[in-house]
């Protein structure tokens, strides 16, 4: 994936959280897989965040905190935060 690819990949993902259609699971998952291409291990090391709590967030499940959401979405270029609600 070229810079320009991995910019439009990443814009659109923001759009899709955006919008509820793809969840922060799905999300952390598909930046690792597509934009990365680590194993699940590697990007937690990355990240600074324990391989459980990747495992967890990339299954929806657990409580994160913004930090450890932040962890990860900072490497990219995004941070959680506040957003208007889309009306649908």
């Amino acid at each position: 994936m070229d810079i320009l690819e991995r910019q439009r990949y990443l814009q659109d993902l923001r759009e899709q959280l955006a919008e509820g259609k793809v969840s922060i699971g799905e999300a952390v998952c598909r930046l690792r897989k597509e934009v990365t291409g680590l194993r699940q291990d590697q990007f937690a090391r990355m990240c600074k965040i324990s391989l459980r709590a990747l495992r967890q967030i990339e299954h929806d499940e657990g409580n994160p905190t913004l930090h450890t959401l932040n962890s990860i979405f900072h490497l990219f270029g995004m941070q959680m935060g506040v957003i208007k609600r889309v009306q649908g």
